[in-house]
C-alpha cells in the first residue's frame, strides 16, 4: 500500500486564520474610520482662518462686518462634511460669529470664530473647547 499525500488546508486551519482575520479587523476599523474623520477637520478650519481675514479686510473698508439686509460682507467658504454659516451680532455690522458645523459622517463637530478672532470647539464627539480649536495637551494648538 502506498501512501497518498494530501495537500491544502483543512477546514479548522481555515477558521482558524478567518477568526483572526475578523479579530484584527475589528480592532483596526475604528482606528481608521477616526482617522479618517479627524483628516477632514483641516479643511473646515482653513476655511474659518480665511473667512475671519476676508472679514478684517471688508472691516477696515467699510467700517462694519456687513448689513442687516446684506449679511456678513465676506463670502464663507465651503468644506466638504461641513455647513458653513455667518450671523451678524447686531444690525450695525460691528460683529459676526462664522460656523461650520459637521454634517453626514461628521454630525457633531461644530467650530467657530468671531469679529474678535476667537477661535471654538462648540460641539466635538470628545467635548467642546471654548477657547480653541484645537488642543494638545492641556494648551491650544494654533
Amino acid at each position: 500500500m502506498t501512501a497518498q499525500r494530501t495537500r491544502g488546508f483543512t477546514l479548522i486551519e481555515i477558521m482558524i486564520t478567518v477568526a483572526i482575520l475578523a479579530i484584527v479587523a475589528s480592532l483596526a476599523l475604528p482606528s481608521y474610520t477616526a482617522y479618517i474623520q479627524r483628516s477632514r477637520v483641516p479643511a473646515a478650519l482653513e476655511v474659518l482662518s480665511t473667512f475671519g481675514a476676508k472679514m478684517e479686510l471688508a472691516y477696515q473698508d467699510s467700517g462694519r462686518y456687513g448689513t442687516a439686509a446684506t449679511g456678513c460682507s465676506a463670502i464663507l467658504g465651503t468644506a466638504p462634511y461641513f455647513t458653513a454659516t455667518c450671523t451678524l451680532a447686531d444690525a450695525t455690522g460691528q460683529g459676526y460669529t462664522a460656523t461650520m458645523t459637521g454634517s453626514g459622517t461628521m454630525a457633531g463637530y461644530t467650530y467657530t470664530i468671531n469679529h474678535q478672532g476667537a477661535r471654538a470647539t462648540t460641539a466635538h464627539p470628545k467635548g467642546a473647547n471654548a477657547t480653541c480649536w484645537t488642543a494638545k495637551g492641556n494648551s491650544c494648538d494654533i
